[in-house]
């Protein structure tokens, strides 16, 4: 019984430590404008891509943090098969991105947050383990839940306060 609660905290403290990198992420995208959402993708226990969010940057739909670092973690491997890495994300997938987590056979995510606008591994659908796909997506949540939230809101807050002085 305590080996096993050893094994549980080991496993939370990798976690939180890949997800601060993911966060590390989404700081980037705040300070460029851009909802805070970072990404990083973990293969033995090596970051092998990373990401945040560039849509208004790059003016490119397609930019989205997890995209980022499916291509850089692609790149690293030399494959677009993803299989046995784990994709950390400060917040939970939109349907493209969940979409690509499937093409991309990516065995698990992290993610710290829901999406209650756009989620896709549970909140609104869960195209991570739909049965139907020739591939499921194991999904564990709620690592560093209340710090990412509050960078969102944080950013929105913000945002609001900026778009009504603009006026």
């Amino acid at each position: 019984m305590a080996a096993e609660k050893r094994t549980i905290l080991k496993e939370n403290n990798i976690h939180e430590f890949y997800m601060r990198e993911a966060m590390a992420e989404a700081r980037k995208a705040y300070e460029l404008g851009e909802v805070p959402i970072g990404c990083v993708i973990v293969y033995q226990d090596k970051i092998i891509g990373r990401g945040y969010n560039r849509r208004k940057t790059d003016q490119n739909t397609l930019s989205h943090a997890e995209l980022n670092a499916i291509t850089m973690a692609s790149k690293e491997m030399g494959d677009w098969r993803l299989e046995e890495c784990t994709l950390y994300v400060t917040l939970e997938p939109c349907q493209m991105c969940a979409g690509a987590i499937v093409q991309a056979r990516i065995p698990k995510i992290v993610q710290a947050c829901r999406n209650a606008k756009a989620g896709c591994a549970g909140t609104i659908i869960n195209l991570l383990q739909m049965p139907a796909f020739n591939h499921q997506v194991e999904i564990e949540e709620g690592i560093l839940e209340e710090e990412c939230s509050l960078m969102l809101k944080e950013f929105f807050r913000a945002l609001r306060q900026k778009l009504k002085t603009e006026k």
